[in-house]
């Protein structure tokens, strides 16, 4: 409400309401992360499911008692 009241005191166009931003936001942090990913030579994708396929090979390969 404080937003919208001084923008249109300073003429200025109202600011965008609550939460209709959000899936640009989510995109903007996976672009950065993946960036991140490839300038740092990791695999800029797959990270999450390749990590839980060597976690879950692990446990399987495991001699049990």
């Amino acid at each position: 409400m404080l937003d919208t009241y001084r923008a249109r005191l300073q003429g200025l166009p109202d600011p965008p309401a609550p939460g209709a931003q959000n899936w640009q936001v989510v995109r903007e942090v996976r672009d950065q992360r993946r960036f991140r990913a490839v300038v740092a030579e990791r695999p800029a994708r797959g990270r999450l499911r390749a990590g839980l396929a060597r976690r879950l090979h692990l446990r399987r390969t495991r001699p049990t008692c």
